[in-house]
C-alpha cells in the first residue's frame, strides 16, 4: 500500500524503555522510527530505547491517522496485546 506519492502511510506504536506506549502515524515510517530511535523525537527522548511493537500499513495518511486516534482511545496494554496478535487486524 502506498500514497500517491509511493510511500506507505501507516500507524505505529512502540513500546519504551519505560514500559510505556507511543502511538503515532506517518508516510514515511523508516525516518520517523529512526528519529524516535536516536533522540530526535520530543515525545519519546526520555524514554529510549524504543521498539516497534505493532505496524499496519493504510492507503492514506487520513486512514492512519484515524486508526491512531481509535488506538489512543482505547489506552490499555490488554487491547495493545490483541491488537498485535492480530485480532483486530
Amino acid at each position: 500500500m502506498s500514497t500517491e506519492s509511493g510511500v506507505m502511510a501507516c500507524t505505529y506504536i512502540l513500546v519504551c524503555s519505560d514500559n510505556t506506549y507511543y502511538v503515532g502515524s506517518t508516510v514515511d515510517f523508516p525516518r520517523r522510527l529512526h528519529e524516535h530511535q536516536t533522540g530526535q523525537s520530543k515525545s519519546t527522548r526520555l524514554r529510549l530505547p524504543v521498539e516497534v511493537f505493532f505496524v499496519k500499513e493504510f492507503d492514506t495518511l487520513k486512514d492512519a491517522r484515524a486508526f491512531e486516534a481509535f488506538i489512543k482511545r482505547q489506552r490499555n496494554k490488554e487491547f495493545y496485546n490483541k491488537l498485535k496478535s492480530g485480532a483486530f487486524v
